[in-house]
Order: C-alpha cells, then sequence, then structure tokens
C-alpha cells in the first residue's frame, strides 16, 4: 500500500555572504579623547560581488579596511568572513584566516625588491608549505593570468608601476582566496596603467571572484558593481551598478556594444 507521507524537499542551498557585519563600531584613544572611526556599521557583501568603498580623509574608510582584511578588530558589534565569526580569535587565528581567505593588493605594491616575480608570487605558498614544483607552477599560471609570462624572472626594478601592481595581484590570487582586497590599488598608477589593472579585476570578477576594492576615486568606482560612501564613520550611500551575477559594468558596457556592432 502506498503511502500518504510525503517526504519534504530538501531545503535550498543558500550560499553565505563573504562579508556580514553587524553595528560595527572602531573607537581609538587619541590622548584623552575618543576618535569613533566606526559608528555603528552594518554591510553584507554577496560572493561574486564587486564592491568600492569610497570615502574621504577621515572617513572611516582604511579602518573599514583594515577591519575586512583581519588586520584590526573591531572595538564592537559582529564580523563574518566567509562564514567563520572572527570576533574573539587571536592574532595567530587572525593570520591564518587572512592568509586562507583574503588576497591583499596594496597602493605601494609591497614586492620584495631583490626578487623576481615568479618568486614574489610564488611568497604566499611557500608561507603555507606548497611543495616548490606545484608552487611555482601555480604562480607561473597566476602570472599568465594578469599577462605577466614573459616577465616571470624580471625585478620589480625592472617593471613598470603597472607591472608590478599586475605581480601584486597575480600574488594576490595565487592562494585561491575567498575575497581579493584591493587598497587604493591605483593610486601611484597613471591612467592607461589604472585601467589596466581595473581591466584585470574586472575580468576576475567576471570569472566569479569576489573584489572588494578601496578607493577616493570615483572613475575607479565607477568599475564596480556596488558603489558604498563613508563619511564620519557611517555609511551614508549604498548604490548597486551592477547585477551580483551580471558582469562588471564597463565588461557589460564593452559586450552591449559588440553585440549592437555585429548586429547592426
Amino acid at each position: 500500500m502506498r503511502s500518504l507521507v510525503t517526504e519534504r524537499p530538501p531545503k535550498p542551498i543558500i550560499p553565505k555572504p563573504i562579508i556580514a557585519i553587524r553595528n560595527i563600531w572602531k573607537t581609538y584613544a587619541m590622548g584623552e579623547a575618543e576618535v569613533r572611526a566606526l559608528r555603528g556599521v552594518s554591510l553584507t557583501i554577496d560572493r561574486g560581488d564587486f564592491v568600492a568603498i569610497m570615502g574621504d580623509s577621515g572617513s572611516g574608510k582604511s579602518t573599514m579596511m583594515n577591519i575586512l582584511g583581519c588586520l584590526d578588530v573591531p572595538s564592537k558589534g559582529w564580523f563574518w568572513l566567509d562564514g567563520v565569526d572572527v570576533r574573539g580569535l587571536d592574532e595567530v587565528a587572525l593570520s591564518q584566516v587572512r592568509s586562507r581567505k583574503i588576497g591583499f593588493v596594496f597602493q605601494s605594491y609591497n614586492l620584495i625588491p631583490r626578487t623576481t616575480a615568479l618568486a614574489n608570487v610564488e611568497l604566499p605558498l611557500a608561507y603555507a608549505g606548497v611543495r616548490p614544483k606545484e608552487r611555482r607552477a601555480r604562480a607561473v599560471a597566476a602570472l599568465e593570468a594578469v599577462c605577466l609570462e614573459a616577465r616571470l624572472d624580471h625585478l620589480p626594478s625592472e617593471m613598470s608601476g603597472g607591472q608590478q601592481q599586475r605581480v601584486a595581484v597575480a600574488r594576490a590570487i595565487v592562494t585561491n582566496p575567498s575575497m581579493i582586497l584591493a587598497d587604493e590599488p591605483t593610486g601611484n598608477l597613471d591612467t592607461a596603467a589604472a585601467e589596466d589593472v581595473m581591466a584585470i579585476f574586472n575580468r576576475l570578477n567576471a570569472e566569479g571572484r569576489t573584489v572588494v576594492l578601496i578607493t577616493h576615486e570615483a572613475d575607479i568606482a565607477q568599475f564596480a558593481k556596488r558603489v558604498i560612501r563613508l563619511r564620519d564613520g557611517e555609511i551614508v550611500e549604498d548604490r548597486r551598478q551592477a547585477a551580483v551575477e551580471g558582469l562588471p559594468p564597463r565588461l557589460a558596457e564593452s559586450s552591449t556594444i559588440r553585440t549592437a556592432g555585429a548586429t547592426s
């Protein structure tokens, strides 16, 4: 006899956001005074998004970057990174979270001067204990991804600023992190080099990587799918420019232009 009891359908698997922060405060002591760098900020960043966080000097964006990158801890509030509750983690645990889940790109590149591009990109894998043969293969692939396969054996001093920043991007992605966190990555670059670096971020995001960009430049923020603006430690604007699942705006525009040209 057929049972009248039907099985319940399985619950859908909803991916956890890369970033979830709730009521984050950060207070610094300046002598006898207190400076509130962040004031009750709440924010969620979905996997696969491309977010630009903007703000003038003193807005709190650098503090936000340090907290999102697990380089600093909030004074109070809740913070989850890729499903990990980072509250109360000690420095060793925070270091492990940083190395496994975040790829950093800084304004000043932070490359080792007397070390080749390949060795600079291999470095995070060496710290992680990856074997030399695999380490080299992954570093070469990362440099190929940023179009620097011809510069493997070049020192930073033998490369332009834009090329050095692309090495830094390769180093950031070689560990396959959950998120790329870029702090003013075009700040030291001319317009053409900045466009090249942002085109790489576009492509990485189109491939599914989450990118969070700290910038004060409005033209750079236009590359992102979502723009968040801070002022006096609070979010004053949260504007979406493209869907999380879609292409970054500049790629979407160029794709539309190509399609229109092909059909005209």
